[in-house]
């Protein structure tokens, strides 16, 4: 029996939605790539305004939602990402493979060096 969508799954000790922990499950990013969900743009004001598209601009921040194991150094020894799966991420505002999977979601896959930082 499918568990509801509202429901939370923990991985790696992060509390993330079950329809995302099902996507991790699905891809699972290779050496230093990370899977990364943009958060939504704001289209609408406090006020009640619906913003154009155009006024919109794009996002530059989104969640983790899967990690690969690392990259290789030169002597091949495996090296530890530096980020994990829940974390809140800056992204370049271009780069990044668009992936889209289940129900028209869009993720992008980048390398973890082309991350510019993690949000607290």
């Amino acid at each position: 029996m499918p568990m509801p969508s509202s429901m939370d799954v923990k991985q790696n000790d992060v509390s993330i939605p079950f329809s995302l922990a099902g996507i991790a499950k699905k891809l699972i990013p290779l050496f230093d790539r990370v899977l990364i969900q943009r958060a939504e743009a704001i289209t609408k004001t406090k006020g009640g305004i619906v913003l154009p598209d155009k006024a919109v601009g794009k996002v530059l921040h989104g969640t983790v939602i899967a990690v690969g194991p690392g990259a290789r150094n030169q002597k091949g020894d495996i090296v530890p990402p530096t980020i994990k799966v829940g974390d809140r991420v800056l992204l370049p505002e271009y780069g990044g493979t668009k992936v889209e999977l289940e129900e028209s979601q869009e993720y992008h896959l980048f390398r973890e060096s082309d991350i510019l930082a993690k949000l607290e």
